[in-house]
């Protein structure tokens, strides 16, 4: 008997035990969706905030107005280009103005980069124009000073970029050409911005395909101005690329079409062959309009020479000097438009997107020689 209810004892127990644990089995099982559920709210909550930031558009930039540019930024120009006026100004006030101090002047002209030809000249009619006169008034001698090198940068040269294409039909394409490291992809970009200023409609095309950055570079820059950017995979065929940038331009009413070009070293003759490849497709639907040489300032007399060996493939009609804020060779404005016969038409003074002024001869003789004082 007593074994009998140690059985069903343990037999009550055991069933209790089973019992239980079934209990505690399916209670777990259903608070298991509970705390798999409560994060999912929150993660939907965190993409709903999430995903109009990622797909809003950025804001698009009104370009600060073109006109009188080169005036506002006057202050930096006279500030990198103080030696080459102050200097001048204080070898011409000189007690003395002996064979000595001229030979100083043309030595602060030449370290300006304004090149021996035109040194030469500009120091000649300088010193007979003192010596007719028989001044030594300071003032007078600014005077003289300023018209010399107004003289010399050619004043009635057309400074205007094209913005019309030379058949009245389709857009203007403008070809930017010049070595990496130029700021020539940048200086694109800031093109873009000087002429939607004007009001003028723009597309660029990625054609330098070679640098894996530029086209992201220059996308980047389209998108703050509304810009569109015609681009392929990198290695892509430049001149491909130009030819659909020309056509998107065609087909959109676009005013101006901007192509980006290649830049690697000038010496090497399958960068050149390929410059004159993109200007030969692009001219299969049209004439070329404006071809922009980006230099670097600060490269002095070796910016001449890429300058020569471009306009030797490609028929260049204008300058745009960059960096020009930080060099005190503001001469070599005067070296590259001699010696190539084109004119200087932009000049980059700062980091700023809209530090791209066109370039004045009255301003930018105004700021070396007046800003001397400064």
């Amino acid at each position: 008997m007593d074994n009998l209810w140690i059985w069903l004892v343990a037999a009550v127990v055991a069933i209790a035990v089973v019992v239980g644990v079934v209990f505690a089995v399916r209670g777990r099982g259903k608070s298991a969706p509970i705390e798999a559920a409560e994060p999912e709210p929150q993660v939907e909550a965190e993409t709903a905030t999430a995903e109009p930031e990622a797909v809003a558009p950025a804001a698009v930039e009104t370009p600060e107005p073109v006109a009188g540019r080169l005036v506002r930024l006057r202050s930096r120009l006279a500030r990198s280009n103080n030696a080459l006026g102050k200097g001048l100004l204080a070898l011409l006030a000189s007690d003395k103005l002996d064979d000595d101090v001229w030979d100083e002047v043309e030595e602060t002209l030449l370290t300006a980069d304004v090149g021996m030809a035109d040194t030469t000249a500009v120091v000649q009619r300088l010193r007979e124009r003192v010596k007719v006169l028989g001044t030594r008034d300071p003032e007078e001698l600014r005077r003289l000073l300023k018209s010399e090198l107004t003289a010399v940068l050619e004043p009635d040269l057309d400074r205007s970029i094209a913005t019309v294409s030379p058949t009245g039909e389709g857009p203007a394409v403008i070809l930017m050409v010049g070595v990496n490291g130029s700021g020539k992809t940048t200086t694109c970009g800031r093109v873009a911005r000087v002429l939607i200023a004007e009001d003028k409609t723009v597309i660029m095309g990625a054609a330098d395909t070679f640098r894996a950055a530029a086209a992201e570079q220059l996308e980047t820059w389209g998108a703050r101005v509304g810009a569109k950017v015609v681009r392929r995979g990198e290695g892509a065929d430049p001149a491909s690329v130009a030819f659909d940038a020309v056509k998107a331009g065609a087909e959109e009413g676009a005013d101006v079409v901007l192509v980006d070009t290649a830049g690697r070293l000038q010496n090497k003759a399958g960068l050149m062959d390929e410059l004159g490849k993109v200007k030969r497709v692009v001219e299969k639907q049209g004439p070329v309009a404006e071809t922009l040489l980006v230099l670097d300032a600060t490269t002095g007399q070796n910016g001449l020479q890429q300058a020569k060996v471009f306009g030797e493939v490609v028929q260049v009609t204008g300058i745009v000097l960059t960096k020009l804020d930080g060099s005190a060779k503001g001469g070599i404005v005067i070296a590259v438009q001699r010696q190539l016969g084109v004119p200087v038409k932009l000049v980059g003074l700062g980091e700023g997107p809209d530090d791209l002024a066109p370039f004045e001869v009255g301003a930018f003789v105004d700021a070396i020689v007046d800003g001397a004082e400064s």
